[in-house]
């Protein structure tokens, strides 16, 4: 089940889902329905991260010393 400290608040829902998208989702992540919608939510916000750091190549300069940081 989710961890609950993590999500303060919580929000009930109704929701229509296609039942073969779901049935394959639960498989796919060994959860029930909650836990499952919950890892696609937090994937798709992962996505939106990743999108956004992705459209910022280019205009930040960052310059790293491999060497230094292994020590």
């Amino acid at each position: 089940m989710h961890d609950r400290a993590r999500h303060d608040r919580l929000k009930k829902v109704t929701v229509n889902l296609p039942v073969r998208t779901l049935e394959n989702a639960i498989r796919i992540t060994g959860k029930g329905i909650t836990p499952t919608i919950i890892e696609g939510l937090h994937a798709l916000e992962r996505r939106a991260k990743r999108s956004a750091l992705r459209a910022l190549k280019g205009r930040i300069r960052f310059a790293l010393d491999l060497e230094e940081t292994r020590r």
